[in-house]
């Protein structure tokens, strides 16, 4: 089963992300500014299970997902021009359940 664990905006109100756990995945939708619709972009393994939360860096280069039932944070650059993500690299941690900057 899928579920989904949490939602965020980019500040330019270009790009939505949405974490799914089960999938374990993070989903990214571009926004069409005439309408809103959210148009898939794309989805990014998260390389842990169940992720939980996941926050964007202040500057917003880069994404953080926490893995709760891997034990696991890990990092994503984000493209600001597609916002798409590519992996970077992970680091464990008991049970992360909350990315906060």
């Amino acid at each position: 089963m899928n579920y989904c664990a949490d939602i965020h905006i980019s500040s330019d109100g270009k790009f939505v992300y949405a974490s799914n756990r089960g999938h374990n995945s993070i989903a990214v939708f571009k926004v069409i500014p005439e309408s809103g619709i959210l148009k898939t972009e794309g989805q990014q393994s998260t390389h842990g299970e169940w992720p939980r939360n996941f926050a964007l860096s202040p500057d917003e280069k880069y994404l953080l997902a926490a893995n709760q039932n891997s034990g696991s944070i890990t990092s994503f650059r984000r493209d600001q021009q597609t916002g798409l993500l590519e992996y970077i690299d992970q680091i464990e941690a008991p049970d992360p359940v909350c990315i906060v900057f």
